[in-house]
């Protein structure tokens, strides 16, 4: 069974939720017996990721616009092309901005299976052409796909209520096994101290929150307590640019975007982990925070609870003096060791042969 991924930037160590999904699920592909190909933008691919192949997965590499207004759009369709020449058996797209494709890629007798990740058009980022682009998106992808992969039960009411489609697949996101390192080099080197610092992570947008987060952490005053956020922007905008100015303001410390052993320490030794966001599909960074056992406080939007934290994980979602008062009950605390949570519906071998199901089911069953 022959696939083609489109609506990722790329893997491998590429910043973004869909991109570690994709980073995740395709090598257990793979080994389910998938020959996967993965298309990536060539604007996301440099001297330390320029490969052909990862872990058995093929990675192609198509022009695509620096510009967030164009990148998806162009790649998207470039992608399709691509999908149809190399034959694929099934184009997966992931995302409802690439899925603008998708009554094109069914004209060009390809089979089509969407992942509907989050209701992009809710983000701040975007302006009202944007936006009703997006929309768009969601009903093309959504009337138009063979298959349609729902990855929160929020994401699959709106796909049944909007759209009155009731055969979505509800595959949540997963997360791997935590790495957990005893090493503190890499968080001494930021001046850092085990369990005397937040964490947050995710890319410098305003739907994460970040700018309430570090305005808030700024009112506990504490230097004891360190605030850390691991992250960056994908495209350079006038709102990172203030995100990084605040930061320096306030003596958080931005680590930029890492992974392997450098985002493994952080996480093995972190305090408390915050995600402050007003928009999310299921949140993959709360989930990876989650399997190292820490103690976490989210914003209280449908996503984060569907995740079934207590009570005391949750803030009211965009309001500062809750999330201060939880914050500052969180940090002094008198929790000791780490927290145990039920991550078994978040694996990705399940979350692989769940997949795989979807695939054989877009070929097999006749859908118009």
């Amino acid at each position: 069974m022959k696939i083609v991924v489109i609506g990722t930037r790329g893997i491998p160590n590429i910043q973004g939720g869909v991109e570690t999904h994709s980073q995740e699920l395709y090598p257990r592909l793979v080994n389910l017996g998938c020959e996967v190909t993965v298309i990536r933008r060539s604007c996301f691919v440099t001297p330390n990721n320029r490969i052909d192949n990862y872990k058995g997965v093929q990675l192609i590499d198509l022009y695509a616009p620096r510009n967030s207004n164009l990148e998806t759009i162009v790649h998207s369709f470039l992608g399709i092309f691509q999908a149809k020449k190399i034959k694929a058996d099934i184009l997966h797209i992931h995302g409802i901005g690439p899925s603008l494709v998708v009554p094109f890629a069914r004209l060009l007798g390809l089979k089509v299976v969407v992942t509907y990740h989050s209701p992009n058009y809710e983000h701040q980022k975007w302006g009202k052409l944007a936006k009703t682009f997006l929309k768009l998106g969601e009903k093309w992808s959504v009337k138009y796909a063979n298959e349609v992969i729902a990855i929160s039960n929020v994401i699959n009411n709106i796909i049944k209520e909007k759209y009155n489609r009731n055969d979505a697949w509800l595959i949540y996101n997963g997360v791997s096994s935590a790495t957990k390192l005893a090493t503190t080099e890499y968080i001494e080197h930021l001046g850092l101290e085990k369990e005397k610092y937040i964490l947050a992570l995710g890319r410098f947008v305003p739907e994460k929150g970040f700018d309430l987060l570090i305005e808030t952490f700024s009112q506990i005053n504490d230097p004891e307590i360190k605030l850390v956020i691991a992250g960056d922007a994908d495209h350079e905008t006038v709102y990172s640019k203030k995100l990084k100015e605040s930061a320096g303001k306030h003596n958080v410390i931005l680590t930029g975007f890492i992974t392997g052993d450098k985002l493994y320490e952080l996480l093995s030794h972190a305090k408390l982990f915050v995600l402050p966001s007003f928009h999310e599909g299921l949140p993959i960074a709360l989930l990876e925070a989650m399997s190292y056992g820490l103690n976490v406080l989210a914003s209280d939007i449908h996503a984060n609870k569907e995740i079934g934290l207590s009570l005391d994980s949750y803030f009211i979602a965009g309001d500062k003096d809750d999330l201060y008062s939880k914050l500052k009950r969180k940090i002094y605390s008198e929790t000791v060791g780490s927290v145990e949570y039920d991550m078994s519906q978040y694996d990705w071998n399940k979350i692989a042969l769940q997949t795989s199901n979807v695939y054989r089911n877009a070929l097999t069953v006749k859908k118009t």
